[in-house]
């Protein structure tokens, strides 16, 4: 039996390998923590990229935002993951 594309897409999420930017983050209480990203994608930001993304997550976490919005190669590489 054929998987739908919505399962399909799932299925690709979950083969990822998908953690957070910082590597101490995932003991941080949640509205601390910063962005989380596939393994692929975390391996190709410099540091100056990372710094700037987990910025930018947490700025929306303390403004009350679940979601921040990716820089845009940050956003291409996400795409492509």
């Amino acid at each position: 039996m054929a998987l739908k594309k919505s399962q399909k897409s799932l299925k690709k999420w979950t083969g990822q390998n998908w953690g957070y930017v910082s590597k101490g983050d995932a003991k941080k209480p949640r509205r601390k923590r910063g962005r989380y990203l596939p393994a692929s994608v975390r391996k190709t930001m410099t540091a100056s990229q990372k710094a700037y993304e987990n910025r930018k997550k947490r700025a929306a976490n303390k403004a009350g935002k679940q979601r921040a919005k990716y820089s845009k190669s940050t956003r291409k590489k996400v795409r492509r993951a």
